[in-house]
């Protein structure tokens, strides 16, 4: 399967309102289109996830960070021109996602990703992506696809057909930056 297709399927499946495995530039990950309240909800449940728990959502550039964000920190574009690894910004008073995405402090943590996959599903959709590791709440994140447990792949719509040999990376560094300059890091 080529990537091209994979893109395409993917992108049938969340035009649906469907939930998808697929590899991004980080781990494995479940994923939705993150506009899409009930998609969302979806991924809460078979995670087994409390709904006040976040989700990292990814992007493919400035305009749709804008869509999102009417108000990005210039120190967010000096971590995302600078940063060698991928890296996940929290970000306050976003907009144009489902709501039950945004945490309870009014925040969203978002990553523009560079990887071929993901870099293209986004394009194609032309709206974030929701991302959250491929694994039950609490349990580890799985380096790679054979440590995905059963319950994840048989409780999503489509499974993306690329990497399943290629053992993932660390998850992102989490950078939480606020609408008045202050900087945390949350996650290294």
């Amino acid at each position: 399967m080529n990537i091209n297709e994979e893109v395409h399927k993917a992108f049938e499946i969340i035009k649906e309102g469907g939930i998808i495995l697929y590899p991004t530039d980080t781990v494995w990950g479940i994923g939705c289109d993150a506009t899409n309240p009930e998609a969302v909800a979806k991924i809460y449940k078979l995670k087994k996830r409390a709904e006040t728990q976040s989700m990292i959502v990814l992007m493919n550039g400035e305009k749709m960070l804008y869509n999102v964000f009417k108000d990005i920190p210039e120190v967010a574009w000096q971590i995302i021109d600078l940063a060698e690894n991928p890296t996940t910004l929290v970000l306050d008073k976003p907009r144009n996602v489902a709501q039950n995405l945004i945490a309870a402090d009014q925040t969203l943590a978002v990553r523009i990703v560079k990887e071929d996959f993901c870099f293209k599903l986004l394009e194609k959709m032309k709206k974030p992506l929701v991302s959250t590791s491929a694994n039950i709440s609490g349990q580890p994140t799985p380096k790679s696809f054979k440590e995905i447990s059963p319950e994840i792949i048989n409780g999503v719509d489509y499974v993306v057909n690329l990497h399943h040999n290629k053992i993932a990376g660390k998850p992102s560094t989490i950078i939480k930056l606020t609408s008045d300059s202050q900087v945390k890091i949350i996650r290294k």
